[in-house]
């Protein structure tokens, strides 16, 4: 008797194509390999968000040209592998829902394509959940862009607004599918451009929803300096060096990125806030460990231990922080008051 086993297994039976997508912290494309092994708990799960994986699963099959969605929320084990179990429940929910019969597996005439009623059913399971709308927003700029496709009706008159013609003033009709559209198609049609010379004049209103798009792409280094310069300038203005910030996300890793974090956290006073997004959105500057080492010890001066508490669980299950802050936990230089909270947040697991 043919069996699935995974939901890899589903999609490549049923003859789609597909595409995943992590879309907990930010939007981030998965491998199909990667995938596989994730569902065989040969890896951890790389993107971990409060304790689950967040996955945007887009397919689509020969029969239809429309692709679709289905948005999974699985939870995680102690070692960030994915709970098989859970898995294993969401496939049945899945196979019942569509109908698919043990003929269907043998003759691969699998259907995934849901019925109205069925795409309702597989919306009522435990393990759906819908993601914020600048996301959604976001990921189908993306996947437009993967499937060359055409973009939302919104991305020229964006793109007018961006390239200063309209009045910045004038940003009432300024779409956010427009602005996530822009983000995905950054090469294209002197968009980076336009950014990097209008930027600092954008309002908040445009400003803000354009940084929480721009965190899911790897940015020209133009670009990436002129979002630094900008956060520099705007010390003053800390809702717009948050935003400004997340827009770093993807490339929290350059070393550019790493020195103005590094700036940021050698200020005297930084808002809780920032060090939120550091960890939640620019982690990837933390995989140094001298920069990971200096954030612990700025946690820890907010003398708020529920924030420590909580930053330090969303760091360490990540699998590419983890040994590094385990390493940074270790040092015999660290400060008495981050040795103080290490060792009552231990305490606090053995109870």
């Amino acid at each position: 008797m043919l069996t699935i086993a995974t939901i890899s297994d589903l999609l490549i039976q049923s003859d789609s194509q597909f595409r995943l997508y992590d879309i907990g912290r930010k939007i981030t494309k998965i491998s199909q390999s990667d995938f596989i092994k994730i569902e065989q708990a040969q890896l951890p799960y790389p993107y971990p968000s409060q304790g689950n994986a967040h996955i945007a699963i887009v397919f689509w099959q020969k029969s239809s040209s429309q692709p679709y969605l289905w948005f999974v929320k699985l939870p995680l084990d102690e070692r960030g592998l994915l709970n098989q179990g859970a898995r294993n429940h969401f496939i049945a929910i899945l196979i019942e829902a569509l109908g698919i019969q043990q003929q269907d597996l043998q003759k691969n005439t699998i259907n995934l394509t849901p019925s109205e009623k069925q795409a309702e059913l597989l919306k009522n399971n435990p393990y759906h959940f819908t993601p914020a709308q600048y996301k959604l927003a976001s990921l189908n700029s993306i996947i437009k862009v993967e499937l060359k496709q055409k973009a939302s009706q919104h991305y020229s008159h964006c793109r007018d607004y961006l390239s200063g013609k309209l009045g910045w003033e004038n940003w009432q009709d300024v779409a956010i599918q427009g602005l996530t559209d822009i983000a995905a198609r950054l090469p294209l049609d002197n968009n980076e451009e336009f950014l990097v010379k209008n930027l600092k004049y954008l309002p908040e209103q445009v400003l803000l929803p354009l940084c929480s798009a721009l965190e899911n792409h790897l940015l020209a280094i133009e670009l990436l300096n002129a979002i630094c310069e900008i956060i520099v300038q705007h010390s003053d203005t800390n809702l717009f060096q948050q935003h400004l910030l997340r827009a770093l996300a993807t490339n929290a890793y350059q070393p550019n990125v790493q020195t103005l974090i590094t700036q940021l956290l050698t200020q005297d006073k930084i808002k809780d806030d920032f060090l939120i997004v550091i960890s939640g959105r620019c982690w990837l500057a933390l995989q140094d460990q001298t920069l990971l080492m200096l954030f612990l010890e700025k946690v820890v001066l907010t003398q708020d231990k529920g924030l420590f508490t909580a930053i330090f669980k969303d760091l360490i299950a990540i699998p590419n922080i983890r040994p590094i802050l385990f390493t940074c936990i270790r040092q015999p230089h660290r400060s008495t008051a981050l040795a103080q909270a290490i060792g009552l947040l231990f305490n606090q697991v053995k109870a």
